[in-house]
This record gives C-alpha cells, sequence and structure tokens, in this order.
C-alpha cells in the first residue's frame, strides 16, 4: 500500500521550513520533502521522508508516484527573480516546465485514488509590472487581474503558471467528448517581499529587507542595492506560512478565484533601515543603488489589494512592520548570530 502524503517541494527554502516545521508540530501528516539538496537537519521529524532530487528528473517523478498515494502539493520548487534574469531559458525550464510536472503529476495521482488533489503555488509581486514611478503612486493597491505585465523572466514564468493552474482546475480537455475534471485543485498567492528569520536570503530581489537584518546582526556594513524611496509590500514569514494553510484549508465552493493576493504592510527601503537601526542602533546600513536591481523592484506595487482572500476564506495578517521586526525579525535573527 503507498502511504498518504503531502509533497512539498523546495523544502529547504524560507517556506519549505515554515511548512515541515508546522506539519512535524502536528505529527499527524506523513510529509515528503524533495530538493535538490539534503533537507536540513534542523527540520527533520519522524513523520518526513526526505529525497533529494530535481523536479525536472522523470525519474525522481516516478520513484515519488511508486511509493506514495500524493493528497496535497505545496510546490515551492524556482529559480527565484535575481538568478533568472542571468539564465531566462535555464528558469523557463525550471519554473515552467517544472511546474506543469507537478502539475500533470497532481493530475495522475487524482484520476487513480478518486479525489482531488490540492495544489498550492506560490506566486508573486513579480507578475506585475508598472511602467514608472508616476504610475506606480496612482496605481495604490494593486489588484490581481491589474497590471499584469511583468518585466523579468521569473515574473512571466509565475504569471503562466497561475494561468496553466486555473486551466488544469476549470477548463482541462475542455473539447473532448468524454471529458472530465483533471482533478486538480490549483490555488495560488501572490505574495508580497517575504522575510525569514530563519533562512538566509537566496537571491530575490526583495531580498535586500531580510540581507539589512542579517548583515546587522552580524555587525556587518551592508550597502542597499535599491534606493531608500523604492517600496513594495512586505510579509513576514510566519503570516506566509498561515496564508498557505488558510488557503489549502478553505472550501473550495467559496474560492471565487484561482489566484489571490495576500498583503501584510507595505515600506520604503529607508524605513526597513529605521526599523532595523532601532533593534542594531551600531548597524552600517548605506544605500548604493544598482539601476538595473532598482527599476525591477519599482516596477512591483506599491501594495496590493488582498480584500478578496479577506472576503472568500478570511485572510488576516497578524504581523505589521514594527511587530514583523521588533517580535520576530531582530531578537530571532540576533539569536542565531550569537556566539558565531
Amino acid at each position: 500500500m503507498r502511504k498518504p502524503v503531502i509533497l512539498i517541494t523546495g523544502a529547504n527554502g524560507e517556506i519549505g521550513h515554515g511548512l515541515i516545521e508546522h506539519f512535524g508540530k502536528q505529527d499527524r501528516h506523513d510529509i515528503v520533502a524533495l530538493d535538490l539538496r539534503p533537507v536540513d537537519p534542523r527540520i527533520a521529524s519522524t513523520n518526513l521522508t526526505s529525497i533529494q532530487g530535481d523536479i525536472l528528473d522523470d525519474n525522481v517523478m516516478q520513484r515519488i508516484v511508486s511509493e506514495f498515494e500524493i493528497h496535497v502539493i505545496y510546490h515551492l520548487a524556482a529559480m527565484l527573480s535575481t538568478r533568472s534574469e542571468y539564465a531566462p531559458d535555464i528558469a523557463h525550464n525550471v519554473n515552467v516546465n517544472g511546474t506543469l510536472n507537478l502539475i500533470k503529476l497532481a493530475h495522475e495521482q487524482a484520476r487513480w485514488h478518486g479525489t482531488p488533489v490540492r495544489f498550492l503555488f506560490p506566486s508573486s509581486i513579480a507578475a506585475y509590472g508598472l511602467p514608472d514611478l508616476a504610475t506606480k503612486a496612482d496605481a495604490g493597491r494593486v489588484s490581481e487581474n491589474e497590471w499584469n505585465i511583468p518585466s523579468t523572466m521569473y515574473g512571466c514564468n509565475k504569471l503562466y503558471c497561475e494561468q496553466l493552474g486555473r486551466y488544469y482546475s476549470m477548463h482541462f480537455r475542455q473539447l473532448a467528448a468524454d471529458r472530465t475534471p483533471s482533478g486538480v485543485d490549483f490555488r495560488a498567492l501572490r505574495f508580497p517581499g517575504l522575510i525569514s528569520a530563519v533562512t538566509l536570503p537566496a537571491g530575490g530581489t526583495s531580498d535586500y529587507a531580510s540581507e539589512m537584518v542579517h548583515a546587522a546582526a552580524q555587525g556587518q556594513p551592508y550597502a542597499c542595492f535599491v534606493s531608500e524611496s523604492s517600496r513594495i509590500p512586505f510579509m513576514a514569514m510566519p503570516d506566509a506560512i498561515k496564508a498557505l494553510l488558510m488557503l489549502a484549508e478553505a472550501d473550495e465552493s467559496l474560492l471565487k478565484q484561482r489566484t489571490y493576493n495576500v498583503g501584510s504592510f507595505s515600506v520604503s527601503a529607508g524605513e526597513i533601515r529605521q526599523l532595523v537601526m532601532r533593534a542594531f542602533p551600531k548597524a552600517d546600513i548605506t544605500f548604493a543603488p544598482d539601476r538595473a536591481r532598482n527599476a525591477i523592484v519599482d516596477s512591483w506595487p506599491a501594495d496590493v489589494d488582498d480584500s478578496a482572500a479577506s472576503r472568500d476564506w478570511g485572510w488576516k495578517p497578524d504581523y505589521d512592520a514594527r511587530r514583523a521586526f521588533e517580535e520576530y525579525l531582530a531578537p530571532t535573527i540576533a539569536d542565531f548570530y550569537k556566539g558565531q
């Protein structure tokens, strides 16, 4: 008998850590964690099976199918925004073809065990693209269907995968005479910049917020690659985990769309510096904007309209900016580097 499990790809990333810790504390779910590297021993637990492998490797996918019965997929594996700009073809292969592999796996699993497979997909504000700062200021809080004109390969990949998931959930094989539902219950969250206290920044274009805190906690100088005025929405990692779990558990009949914005707080890079300096008064944080990376950040909305998530499944963040930095980020990161 194959074991019923939750599959988490990209398990070593920021969100993967949080999800595995959550499910480990519950001890009610068996987890299969897939990553290119061995899963961090800090998050290992008795109900966790770790598989080292690539989402593009058919042999890895076949092993998972042969050994496990999958009911929920959290597909977190991705090539992040900055790296994607240097290798757009590889990014497309990982981010799009890898996602399609997992959606097809979900379809096959649903057909095999006869119940829908919930597919949770973390999208990004990179799916947006505003042409200039004046338009960004006028746009205010942007809804899911506005300014979907991304300027990065990562953003293009995320936007397309949102539509791919919507197709499999709602329009799969719509011209077939024997049409049956795919069994894929796809649900996407457009996350703002995510800030984690327990994992190191991994190459996201919004990682300047995390990098400031980590540098300050180590007593190292940091030159921020965007200007003081650059503003986008952010979210503390515990709220990101909360949002994913809430959306995963929501009754499908209540969902009026397949992709939802979630927000928490909107801050400029200068305001982030002030928050970091409150916790680390001796921090040496300066600004040395990189023109190209700054332009990408400036193309993302200053804030997002997450009223649909609030309406359909009760979304509300726990952390505002001050609480995120004072109660979560600064003390946790300071403890991490203590004694090093």
